[in-house]
């Protein structure tokens, strides 16, 4: 019969794991990297408990193999989510369940979810004894779930920081595309034309744009735009845009031609991946004549505050850069005889939805410039009503207003 360990062999083993959590925890207090960390843990195991194989799937945004000591690649290539699903006990079977070279699999849980799975194969039989991994599971296990933690606590930390900096490079973005949004209380203010604006980004940055440009002589133009979809690499491709329309928009260019120009370098630009919606005006405040172009632009409303009379300034063009040519652009031309108030606007606005449940549409924009206050006051009363831009929750896009009141 097989004599037992002498006690100072068993006390010899017990201050080893003590020493080999006392190393681990320290380790992890001073903050060592991932790496070093898992070459302790290897050490430990294969080393000083003559496991020859140990292999590590953890989780991240999906299953890695964190570390291979010994196994073949080809192991790496398992698909651990179909394989494993369910494990929730150590399998001490696992050559026998089809997982060939591997003689133990451990879970690894935290707060009740996996977060690992640990490998071991080649275990070194203590002669006719007890297998080591399983006298030693219990340790293997603790040893193990203090590792598996750490490590995950380290990239938690990594992608807080990686949070923490993508949203100051946000917040930057963010102030320097306001930047390119005219200040309200810059834009043309004089007895026959006064445009105020308005810009609620659905994120930090967003995909609408609206412009106000003073014109040689007695003209001003002004713009809305949208680019599809919302996020970064709408907010690029808009500020892309903005450089371009300020630097082709002139009191004489015909706007047919200027729509034009700009499809070619949206198309050039968004590669057919994104497409913008447009409209753009120019108002002669001697001759009282309003010029506009609609590239499949959510229609502006102009009311004429003496008549009553509403008009929708409807798409006349497909938007830039949906084709990589534009077949027809129309320009329009309409007198502006009495005090009007025109409201251009994006689909984050006319989207949102009404206590019925369907969208509100322009309705709302009519109702509150149906009279002769200032647009500027029309508006404001409008955003209030619809508790934006914070206290709306079915807002779900960048929602952006141009309005300008308008006499000759």
């Amino acid at each position: 019969m097989k004599q037992g360990k002498a006690p100072s062999d068993r006390l010899a083993v017990s201050k080893f794991k003590l020493n080999s959590l006392l190393d681990i925890t320290m380790s992890i207090n001073a903050n060592l990297p991932t790496g070093e960390l898992l070459s302790k843990y290897e050490n430990i195991l294969r080393k000083h408990l003559s496991i020859g194989k140990i292999l590590i799937f953890m989780r991240s945004s999906t299953w890695e193999c964190l570390l291979n000591g010994g196994f073949p690649e080809e192991l790496e290539k398992m698909n651990v989510e179909e394989r494993l699903s369910g494990l929730t006990e150590v399998l001490t079977s696992a050559y026998s369940e089809g997982f060939e070279g591997v003689e133990i699999i451990i879970p690894v849980f935290n707060n009740k979810v996996c977060l690992a799975y640990i490998f071991i194969g080649d275990i070194e039989e203590e002669g006719e004894g007890m297998s080591p991994v399983i006298k030693h599971l219990a340790f293997i296990q603790t040893i193990s779930s203090i590792i598996i933690v750490a490590v995950e606590n380290i990239r938690l930390f990594k992608e807080s920081l990686l949070q923490e900096a993508m949203k100051k490079e946000l917040e930057l973005a963010a102030r320097m595309q306001k930047m390119l949004i005219p200040d309200p209380e810059h834009m043309p203010k004089d007895p026959k034309i006064k445009i105020s604006g308005i810009y609620f980004p659905h994120y930090e940055v967003g995909g609408d744009y609206y412009d106000c440009i003073k014109l040689s002589g007695p003209k001003t133009g002004f713009c809305i735009a949208d680019v599809s979809g919302k996020g970064i690499a709408a907010a690029i491709l808009m500020s892309n845009f903005q450089a371009s329309f300020r630097a082709l928009f002139t009191s004489d260019i015909a706007l047919d031609a200027l729509v034009l120009k700009l499809n070619t370098i949206v198309s050039l630009n968004a590669a057919g991946e994104k497409f913008i919606t447009f409209f753009v005006a120019r108002y002669d405040r001697e001759s009282g004549v309003l010029e506009y172009v609609n590239a499949a632009h959510n229609p502006p409303v102009l009311y004429d505050t003496v008549t009553g009379e509403v008009t929708h300034l409807k798409a006349s063009c497909v938007g830039l850069g949906m084709l990589d040519e534009i077949p027809y652009v129309k320009q329009s031309e309409i007198l502006i005889s009495n005090y009007s108030k025109i409201v251009c606007y994006t689909d984050g606005l006319s989207e949102l939805k009404g206590d019925d449940g369907k969208e509100i549409g322009t309705g709302v924009i009519i109702r509150h410039i149906a009279n002769n206050l200032p647009v500027e006051e029309n508006i404001s009363a409008m955003m209030n009503e619809l508790g934006l831009p914070h206290n709306n929750p079915g807002t779900f896009d960048d929602v952006s207003v141009i309005a300008a009141d308008l006499a000759n």
